[in-house]
């Protein structure tokens, strides 16, 4: 395996590229659309759009990310991406930050280097990590893919494989959205290369992943579970990633104002924004992922590792341990997020040690709540360093 160091660096022509689709854009007309009833609102639309023509700065954002060490490889004929962060501190742990969907890696930028070096950022040197933040297989700068069969099963095979690239044989694995699914993957499949697994998402392997029995909740969590969108359109998007992705993929790798609603919808919805997506995602925020995804062509490759992790069944179980995730687990609980379970439940199917109710924040969990989740995580490790 050939590790090698990566910097981004985007030809000015595709940057030129983007502002004249941008301003040459045809848009759809909008009848009584002022409370995102239908969708994503034109009025904001427009004026996001407008800043990423004329105001948004690329090249700044492309010299913070530049600022991390990345590195690419490729495994098992998949290219993968990654940042990679030595820990400051006397025994640095190794920790595997999984992205999700419509996410980057880039959503984890406020908690690499309070994990790597805690005591600049207000924490004590003993708790450092080092940090290693792939991009998902198909996203971003780990395509293109050449295959379709990549989902979260296949990727937690990789990570191991990667890590002991990179030297470690045992680390801890956080995760959301489709991370949280590599994470509990890892957890249960590969109990060996695991100290820990941490989850801002409850999915658990052979478990349903809906709510589950009303009779298992306690009057707290039924409270939680009712303050939840899980509406109609919470999902919708599922099945099309799953069954339909290429022709959405025509008109997101053509349009990138088709891009930009797509996945503004989803940083609206799931965040909990209580309706304004810049109180948790500025403009820059939210321009530099949907630039990520538009200048490395990936919707497509997102979309097929979706498709191949066939994210709507239970995940299957691949050997009779128990409970199923048999090393040390936590859920950070986000109570604006999709998915919920009762603490009963993950803890019947996994080892838990840790369970925290955040006081805020969604499905977009270390990028919300960027503090809450690095002391979260500092707090579930502390007593697993010294095994």
């Amino acid at each position: 395996m050939k590790i090698e160091p990566f910097k981004i660096h985007v030809p000015q022509s595709e940057v030129d590229s983007l502002r004249a689709r941008l301003a040459n854009t045809r848009w759809a007309p909008e009848l009584d659309n002022e409370d995102w009833s239908s969708g994503v609102n034109g009025t904001y639309l427009r004026e996001l759009m407008t800043y990423w023509q004329d105001g948004f700065d690329w090249r700044a954002q492309e010299a913070r990310i530049n600022s991390f060490p990345q590195f690419r490889t490729e495994i098992d004929g998949v290219p993968i991406h990654f940042i990679h962060v030595r820990g400051k501190g006397p025994n640095p742990v190794p920790i595997l930050l999984n992205h999700g969907w419509p996410w980057t890696f880039w959503d984890f930028k406020d908690i690499i280097m309070a994990l790597a070096d805690p005591a600049a950022h207000g924490g004590d040197p003993k708790d450092a990590f080092d940090v290693i933040v792939p991009s998902l297989p198909g996203f971003a700068f780990s395509g293109p893919l050449r295959r379709t069969d990549v989902g979260y099963v296949e990727t937690a095979d990789l990570w191991v494989k990667l890590m002991r690239e990179l030297g470690y044989e045992r680390f801890i694995t956080h995760g959301g959205d489709a991370g949280a699914f590599v994470s509990a993957r890892l957890g249960h499949a590969h109990p060996e290369s695991i100290i820990g697994v941490h989850l801002s998402f409850p999915i658990l392997p052979g478990v349903a992943h809906d709510a589950g029995d009303p009779a298992d909740f306690t009057p707290e969590e039924r409270t939680l579970v009712e303050g939840q969108d899980r509406g109609p359109g919470a999902f919708v998007h599922v099945l099309i990633n799953a069954f339909d992705p290429q022709t959405l993929a025509w008109a997101m790798h053509d349009s990138p104002v088709g891009l930009a609603a797509w996945m503004l919808l989803r940083r609206r919805a799931w965040s909990d924004c209580h309706g304004d997506v810049e109180t948790k995602f500025d403009k820059d925020t939210l321009l530099t992922h949907l630039s990520l995804y538009w200048f490395t062509e990936s919707f497509i490759g997102s979309q097929l590792f979706c498709r191949a992790s066939v994210f709507p069944q239970p995940m299957a179980l691949v050997n009779d341990i128990k409970p199923e995730i048999s090393v040390p687990t936590a859920v950070a609980v986000l109570p604006k997020d999709l998915v919920y379970k009762p603490r009963s439940i993950v803890a019947a199917h996994s080892d838990l040690r840790q369970w925290t109710l955040f006081p805020s924040g969604g499905h977009f969990g270390a990028a919300e709540e960027p503090k809450l989740m690095t002391e979260d995580i500092r707090s579930f490790v502390g007593p697993l360093r010294e095994h």
